[in-house]
């Protein structure tokens, strides 16, 4: 027997599908609330910020499949991308900026919304400085290299007025939130053990991902999945953790992890297994609660997320991730409604990274 949604989930899911109309939440514990007083004519103008692959290859596409929001700038340091872009996409001259340029996108109105595509170490400064011209940001995972700079970028937004979402996609894809609602609603009994897994194997020497003044390494990029998956199915923050960090090509990973294992307890007395690597592929999400379990795998796919619990397949439409997400967030910001993945969560998120990176340190186990 498949796992059924309840009519409110039943009523998401036909919106998720087409891509149109993501319902809206408060946040994301709470349950979700039907997607209302679009305008359906007006949309809201996004710029990239950083144009590499997840810019170029993901997010531009996206951006094509949604109704609420459009693509109308790039930032980029990079010359021969701007001609590249303005030809693909159609991105008037006056909305493209460079690096030097960038604090003049204050004063054009195309641009709504600043979307952070960056290193690591780059997120707290355009965060910021995007939130004091006077933009709303998303920012992409991890926020930031530590919990002090995710506390920084929310008050530079909370003073500005702007809104901040971190780009933790799969939180708008139906089957994760599945997996969200049998977890925290506890429809196989409290949730007893979550392993996962997010991981693939690195071999780019000169990629900005291993070196450490940049943010790089398995857990600041991979590993957040994992964390995430933990958090959003037993709906609680973890009290402590345990962690061990392995490399196995010591001569490419001199700066930073390429696996790390880590392990949470929880309030309830929920375990958590968690695993992440740059030296193996992995993607799965294993549950075990009183009276049953679920899963997803792959879990945190860009598209493919396939589901199954003790009662049988757990199965939803196969979104665009991104274009549900970016959609959401015009709406937001149109409609002036609080955001599914607030700056709050990547907060929570850097706590915990901040933490495991101590009890690598340490060797011990450390309260969060």
């Amino acid at each position: 027997m498949k796992v059924q949604p309840n009519p409110a989930r039943r009523q998401f899911i036909k919106q998720a599908a087409a891509v149109s109309a993501v319902a809206i939440t408060p946040n994301i514990w709470n349950k979700n609330i039907s997607f209302i007083g679009l305008k359906p004519k007006e949309k809201v103008g996004i710029a990239l910020v950083g144009l590499g692959y997840y810019s170029g290859q993901v997010l531009a596409p996206a951006l094509q499949e949604t109704e609420k929001c459009y693509l109308a700038g790039i930032v980029t340091g990079t010359p021969d991308k701007e001609k590249v872009w303005a030809e693909k996409y159609g991105i008037k001259d006056q909305n493209i900026y460079n690096y030097d340029n960038f604090d003049t996108i204050a004063d054009n109105d195309d641009i709504d919304i600043i979307y952070v595509v960056l290193p690591n170490s780059m997120h707290a400064e355009y965060v910021i400085r995007a939130a004091e011209a006077g933009k709303h940001v998303i920012c992409e995972k991890p926020m930031a290299l530590n919990a002090q700079e995710c506390e920084d970028m929310m008050k530079a937004c909370k003073d500005n007025k702007r809104k901040l979402s971190i780009g933790y996609r799969v939180q708008f894809e139906p089957h994760t939130q599945e997996i969200m609602r049998l977890g925290q609603e506890k429809v196989f009994g409290s949730v007893k053990l979550v392993n996962a897994g997010a991981g693939y194997r690195e071999a780019r020497a000169d990629h900005w991902k291993l070196n450490k003044e940049m943010g790089g390494g398995a857990m600041m990029d991979m590993g957040v999945y994992s964390l995430q998956a933990a958090r959003y199915v037993t709906g609680e923050e973890p009290v402590a953790v345990t962690a061990q960090t392995f490399t196995a090509r010591p001569e490419l990973f001199t700066e930073v992890d390429e696996t790390t294992m880590f392990q949470l307890e929880f309030p309830s007395g929920a375990l958590a297994n968690l695993h992440t690597s740059f030296g193996m592929g992995m993607n799965y999400l294993n549950v075990t609660a009183e009276s049953g379990w679920f899963k997803l795998d792959p879990f945190s796919a860009y598209r493919g997320i396939k589901g199954e619990s003790k009662d049988g397949p757990i199965e939803f439409p196969q979104i665009n991730q991104q274009a549900a997400q970016m959609d959401e967030q015009a709406y937001c910001v149109m409609e002036d409604k609080p955001m599914r993945v607030p700056g709050e969560e990547g907060l929570r998120d850097m706590r915990v990274v901040d933490t495991i990176y101590k009890a690598i340190a340490s060797g011990d186990q450390e309260k969060i």
